[in-house]
């Protein structure tokens, strides 16, 4: 199948309409046209659903819109891969949760790039089964996820074990006010469940965010209470900037690394994990 094909009817399906599409590509409609029928007659389905006011896909183009995405972000990836150039002759893609991916992907790329600058490294972050799934289509090489699923031919590791602590910019107890400058710190489906449990008549805070950083930061210049990791709020701690409210529950969260049991680059991703750990251990 010719990638440009795939490309435009990834756009059609997103915009809806073949003008459009034609627009955003810079090509005629004409084209864009015998693009989505050159693969209806190689799939011997039809993908879309021809409206008058444009176009939506059909049963046989919703299964197959997932595979085409993961056809042109492969392609992509080994288009970027073949244009790299000395002293860089290797990629590695780290996939991360994204509540990690301030301090740790961070960290990782100054760890990797000081010791081994021949690597050349991309990072994207999302959730546990948004990850599995990148590594899944070999679109990443190494996950680390606080919800990893067993699969064939992949390796998974407890990389560490944190514990999310409620702390707030001043020294309170679990008392009925906390919950008015409260930030909800999203750490995934599993603290979701353990929070709701542990607070079951608590409301859902009015300021939420997936990002821990963003919390932590807010409550340091506007005041207030969140759940952070205890490796995050230490430091702040032990300022007295800080403080553990008195009496609240804690959460254990952990979190695992996972890779391919054969790799495509075994020295490349023995580096890779050398790093994550070597962070993880100095972190805590």
């Amino acid at each position: 199948m010719n990638i440009e094909h795939l490309k435009t009817f990834l756009d059609v399906a997103r915009t809806g309409s073949f003008h459009r599409s034609a627009e955003r590509l810079h090509v005629s409609q004409s084209t864009v046209s015998a693009r989505i029928r050159t693969l209806e007659e190689q799939t011997g389905q039809v993908l879309f659903q021809r409206l008058k006011n444009g176009a939506v896909l059909t049963g046989p183009g919703r299964r197959m819109a997932p595979y085409a995405d993961t056809a042109v972000r492969a392609w992509e990836r080994g288009r970027q891969y073949l244009s790299l150039v000395e002293p860089q002759r290797i990629e590695c893609a780290l996939g991360i949760q994204s509540v990690l991916a301030e301090w740790l992907a961070t960290e990782w790329i100054g760890w990797v790039n000081e010791r081994h600058p021949e690597i050349a490294l991309r990072v994207e972050a999302g959730d546990s089964e948004s990850l599995m799934r990148r590594l899944d289509d070999a679109l990443i090489d190494i996950a680390v996820a606080f919800r990893p699923r067993t699969k064939p031919g992949f390796k998974i590791e407890t990389l560490y074990t944190d514990k999310l602590i409620l702390v707030s910019s001043d020294r309170r107890g679990l008392d009925k006010s906390w919950p008015d400058d409260y930030v909800f710190v999203d750490w995934g489906e599993s603290f979701r469940a353990a929070y709701a449990d542990a607070f079951p008549e608590r409301s859902m805070p009015s300021i939420r965010t997936p990002l821990p950083g963003v919390a932590l930061n807010h409550i340091l210049l506007q005041g207030g209470a969140a759940y952070l990791s205890r490796s995050l709020a230490d430091p702040w701690i032990e300022e007295g900037r800080l403080h553990e409210v008195r009496d609240a529950p804690f959460f254990p969260i952990p979190t695992f690394v996972v890779y391919p049991a054969e790799p495509v680059d075994q020295e490349m991703q023995s580096i890779a994990l050398e790093g994550l750990t070597q962070l993880v251990r100095h972190r805590r």
